[in-house]
């Protein structure tokens, strides 16, 4: 019930032959220092060989516009398809791994796997945060936060994609400060 999940575009391999993409709702952050996360796939699937020979992958944040090719690339499979042509995205370069980025895709977070833990019908593909790639058309000139509304970032919930709401509130704001605001109790 812990949801909504980011639908992340999880791209791979290690050379044009074997690039694929393959769609992740369970990921996420477990360490800020060093910044880690982690992906979790099932053994079966046509990706997990390439991610357990490279010990890299690059994790793409799936927006409104991608959420088309979001689906498609997690209900087929890269032994049959070559998901990037199929889908029309482009493949990019990474700056500290050899697994490709989506160029449509806002960031890019290139990633290198430091444990694989079975747990069940998933492995969890323990990884270090290597590089991040940001679109600057979603970054704040004065302030160099990344602008999540900008994104229109997708998640995922119970078999549905969500668009991403407003913003409500920052960290810290239940216990600032502020002139004629009434505090929740």
């Amino acid at each position: 019930m812990l949801y909504p999940l980011p639908a992340a575009l999880v791209s791979i391999g290690n050379n044009p032959e074997n690039y694929n993409i393959i769609t992740i709702a369970w990921t996420g952050t477990i360490c800020s220092d060093p910044p880690m996360l982690y992906i979790s796939v099932r053994p079966g699937r046509h990706s997990y060989q390439t991610l357990k020979d490279t010990g890299e992958f690059v994790i793409n944040l799936s927006t409104k516009e991608l959420a088309f090719a979001t689906d498609w690339c997690g209900v087929r499979s890269g032994r049959k398809y070559n998901k990037f042509d199929e889908m029309n995205l482009s493949p990019g370069k990474s700056v500290k791994v050899k697994a490709p980025t989506i160029e449509e895709s806002p960031v890019s977070i290139e990633c290198k796997v430091t444990e694989v833990k079975k747990l069940g019908t998933h492995d969890m593909f323990i990884a270090e945060v290597v590089n991040v790639q940001v679109d600057d058309r979603f970054m704040n000139d004065k302030t160099g936060a990344f602008e999540l509304q900008k994104s229109d970032l997708i998640a995922y919930s119970h078999g549905n994609y969500f668009e991403i709401g407003k913003k409500i509130g920052k960290f810290g704001f239940s216990v600032e400060k502020k002139k004629n605001k009434k505090r929740r109790k």
